[in-house]
Formats: C-alpha cells, structure tokens, sequence
C-alpha cells in the first residue's frame, strides 16, 4: 500500500527539529532509522502531515566516555551499538542484545534512540537499557530533561517524550568487567521474541555479587525482575541457585497472550531463559 501524501524536511539541528515539530504541532511525525514508522505509514495507520527525518543531525550520531557512563546518540544505528568498543567493554549487555535484533538490514538502517521511543514491549532494546539503569535524555522548546529508564517506559507503546520533545541520547552507567547476556526465544529467524532476558551479572569468584535482570514481552513495557535481583545477590553460581531464583522471574509480570503462545506458557518460558541468561552472565 501506498503512504498518504505528506512534507518532508530534513533538518540539520536539533534546534531546527524541535521548531518544525512546535510549528507542525500533532499532524507531525519523527522519523529515525524508519524501521517502525515506515511500516506504518504504508499501511495508513497513521497519517501526518509532514515527517521530521533525524537522520542529517550528526549530533545525534555515536558514542562516547562520560567518565562513569557511556552516552549513545539516539540515531546511532543497531550495527553501531553492536561493534563499539566502549559499548563492549562497559555495557555488553547492549551489544549482546544487538546481536540477535532482527537481521542485518535492520541493525544498519534501525535505530538505537528510535527503537525505545518506539517502545514495542517485545522489542530488543527495552530491557538492557532498563536492566543497565540508564537515564534518558529528551529535548524540548524549553530546555533538555533526564528520564530513567524506570519512568521512560509508562505504557504499550507510550514512553515520557512529549509531542513536542525529542530523545537525543541514552546515558548508560558503566558495567565495566560484568558478565552479560540476552537470551532470546523465537520460532523463527528474526522474529519478535515470543519471551527474552537480559541479564549482567558482576561475580565474584563463584559468587554473584550482583545481578540486573530485564524481561521482554512480559507485560505492556519492559520490566525489571527485581525478586530475582534480590534473590540471586550473595548466592553461587550454580544452576540450582540460580534456578531457585529464576523461578520468581513471572512475578509481577503480565504476559499478552496471542498466537504464539499464551500468558502461562510465556509465564514458565520466561522461568527458563533466565536460568540460561543468569548462567551465561556469570559464565558458569
């Protein structure tokens, strides 16, 4: 199908974005990689206006040391998270979920800042950032905010970016020397996940000395599986602790049911990958 008929501009700024967003107002749209929007767009689920591209602000492009954190521009593509070295010495966990994200195409066109915006709860990125305690960076009319990733994600599809505001970066603490792994289970290649874990682990000898554990698909956002955190903090390394603690990973969670699976099935799937990814993590 065929996108209804919209202005384009291409702004060079961040400035100049946020001017052309005030201006056009709700008939606006951003687009970034266009791995989301594009779609939509051809099938005439929405229908703006006028496009924003992102995708001429240099700005908004790699990654940097911020002393206790790396900051990744929002329009960094998948490819690039995947092959940085900063990202791979002190947030591995992103890299490792980079990895598997759809297929090469979409790791060089889609990306980072757009697939959160985006906020698909079975989308790839979601659960590192929240698992790392990032913050995220929003500019508006009147200035730049920071959000956590805790207070980012609010509902199926909705993140704290107002109408008229941009995400410019991802400010990811340092995990320098943690494990870190992304579990992901599909039917087929390149699939949405059906259930994935991220998991970091900072070990210590045989010991976990500390774990984060993000969930995907297992509710309307990504989600933190906190009583697993807790549980797995001073406990060995070993398949049946770790298993003791997996097995709180549905806790508070609200799997969708569909045709791949039901809300029990993804309930116990998710049990098991966070066996495997806590495992793996602390390279037991």
């Amino acid at each position: 199908m065929i996108p209804a008929k919209f202005d384009y501009v291409a702004p060079t700024s961040v400035e100049d974005a946020l001017s052309a967003l005030a201006e056009a107002g709700d008939d606006a749209k951003i687009i970034a990689g266009g791995q989301s929007l594009l779609p939509v767009l051809r099938m005439r689920l929405n229908a703006p206006e006028l496009v924003i591209d992102l995708g001429r602000i240099d700005s908004l492009r790699g990654v940097r040391d911020d002393g206790a954190g790396i900051v990744i521009g929002a329009m960094t593509t998948h490819h690039d998270v995947l092959h940085d070295p900063l990202v791979n010495e002190h947030a591995a966990l992103l890299a490792r979920a980079a990895k598997d994200l759809a297929d090469a195409q979409v790791r060089h066109r889609g990306t980072f800042g757009g697939a959160l915006a985006h906020a698909d709860p079975a989308g790839d990125v979601g659960a590192p950032v929240l698992a790392l305690g990032a913050d995220l960076v929003i500019a508006g009319s009147g200035g730049t905010r920071t959000v956590s990733a805790d207070a980012f994600f609010q509902d199926l599809f909705e993140t704290a970016i107002g109408e008229d505001e941009i995400l410019t970066e991802v400010r990811v603490p340092k995990h320098t020397g943690w494990g870190a792994h992304y579990e992901k289970f599909v039917r087929i290649a390149h699939q949405w996940p059906i259930v994935a874990v991220a998991a970091t682990v900072r070990a210590d000898g045989g010991t976990i000395a500390e774990a984060r554990v993000g969930l995907t698909n297992m509710g309307s956002t990504p989600l933190r599986a906190r009583t697993v955190e807790e549980a797995l903090a001073g406990q060995p390394a070993t398949d049946a602790a770790v298993r003791s603690a997996a097995a709180k990973a549905a806790d508070g969670t609200n799997p969708p049911s569909d045709l791949n699976g039901g809300a029990d099935y993804r309930r116990h799937l998710v049990t098991v990958l966070t066996r495997r990814a806590v495992l793996a993590a602390a390279g037991a």
